[in-house]
């Protein structure tokens, strides 16, 4: 048994290894059968609420961004920056927000959170109704400000809460909420804009109201076992795990952002396309067009986190097969282009797919490589430099589009070329991940 340790990389030499095991007296929600499960439906539903805010803030705009550009007479550059400045200020202060909730309370962060999203989703609404391009992107980095404190800290909070099956079922929750909001954010936004072509900003404060009743009388947080490292030896601790394992850990944030990045800056593109000749789709009928992509990535990220379990071995497969399909997708999309609309969707599906395929075995490596006490900061970095994608790919894709439409598939084919090869040399799980 010894010998077999050695042999499997450091990816699975983690905490999940050395955390004693409790018994179910030890942790009453550890057990997985229905009755606790329905018995604690409504604390689930108060953590996946968290991370449905979070993917409603960005995909739910990005149908109304032509009308944006158009009503407040801004270029496409600067209507994507709506998307692009909530993401950097998210990704910036995420790791903050992970620190802090780590240092006091996981609902000591998204509290507070979920008001200054809310807050500012209000004054966003107004900017938009004002024709106030400056009090629109001001209050949309504000927002990014609370978005930091809310999805990341969530699922912290739910491995907090539920031990064994029952934490796999709330964190499997908190995906399929995420993967939903991403399903019916485009379609939601346009029926808004049949409103107001504003209405999704004023709908922002509605939903984190829900979601801050809900964290707040339906989430009771479980004390403190122990004291949380002081600030140094925190940050020594880190950066001794990065010095150790940031070989493999680097390139899985950088395929993770890559990710992200793509996903979102097609998107946009397709939102900006649909709408000029010769498909003129726009409103609903474009949502549900922009909705067909994410089906696919809910669909294959779902069935690969369900799938792959602690294999490493599939884990490699998936990973190197997902960004195999997403190179061939978006290299073929440059020859589509303009002459087939429902093939250049079927490839931008495909695309998602891929994604769906990498993304979960990303999250399961990542979460598995450290020691709990780091956990949180490890993941906050994860989650800092996907925001950052998320934000970089409207703003870039806009700009590649002055340019050239071509020019935008060739950069992205050559940056998931780039990130298939990284992966395909670093990143080599072998064996089960126990725990």
């Amino acid at each position: 048994m010894e010998k077999t340790k050695k042999k499997l990389p450091i990816i699975f030499e983690s905490s999940i290894t050395a955390e004693p095991k409790t018994s179910p007296a030890e942790h009453p929600n550890s057990s997985g059968n229905s009755k606790e499960t329905k018995g604690h439906s409504l604390e689930f539903m108060a953590i996946a609420s968290v991370p449905l805010v979070l993917v409603l803030g960005n995909s739910m705009l990005v149908p109304i961004l032509p009308d944006l550009q158009e009503k407040l007479g801004v270029s496409q550059f600067q209507s994507s920056l709506v998307i692009s400045l909530f993401s950097v200020t998210a990704g910036l202060v995420i790791p903050i927000s992970g620190y802090l909730s780590d240092r006091f309370s996981r609902k000591a962060v998204i509290i507070p959170s979920l008001i200054i999203y809310g807050s500012a989703g209000i004054i966003a609404g107004l900017g938009a109704m004002w024709n106030s391009y400056p009090i629109l992107i001001a209050s949309r980095a504000v927002q990014g400000l609370g978005a930091a404190g809310t999805a990341p800290i969530a699922m912290a909070l739910a491995g907090d809460m539920f031990k064994g099956g029952m934490e796999s079922k709330a964190l499997g929750l908190t995906e399929a909420s995420n993967g939903f909001g991403k399903v019916i954010s485009p379609i939601l936004g346009s029926l808004l804009a049949l409103i107001v072509w504003y209405g999704a900003f004023f709908a922002f404060p509605f939903f984190c109201l829900l979601s801050l009743l809900a964290v707040i009388f339906l989430l009771k947080e479980p004390a403190k076992a122990e004291e949380p490292l002081k600030l140094k030896p925190y940050l020594k601790s880190i950066a001794a795990i990065l010095k150790e394992k940031g070989r493999w850990l680097i390139t899985s944030f950088f395929a993770g952002s890559m990710a992200l990045f793509v996903l979102f800056g097609v998107l946009f593109y397709l939102s900006n396309i649909l709408e000029e000749a010769p498909y003129t789709i726009d409103g609903v009928k474009k949502g549900f067009v922009l909705a067909i992509p994410l089906l696919g990535l809910v669909i294959a990220s779902y069935t690969t986190g369900a799938t792959i379990k602690k294999n490493g071995v599939a884990m490699r497969w998936l990973m190197n097969i997902g960004l195999g399909i997403m190179m061939i997708a978006l290299g073929s999309c440059m020859f589509i282009l303009e002459k087939n609309l429902y093939v250049f969707i079927g490839l931008l599906t495909l695309s998602s797919i891929g994604t769906g395929l990498l993304l979960p075995c990303l999250n399961t490596m990542i979460t598995g490589s450290v020691e709990k006490q780091q956990r949180g900061m490890i993941t906050s970095i994860y989650n800092s430099l996907r925001f950052l994608g998320v934000a970089f790919g409207p703003p870039l894709f806009s700009w590649m589009m002055e340019i050239s439409h071509q020019l935008v598939f060739i950069t992205v084919t050559s940056m998931t070329f780039v990130a298939l090869g990284l992966v395909f040399f670093l990143v080599k799980p072998k064996g089960e991940l126990n725990g």
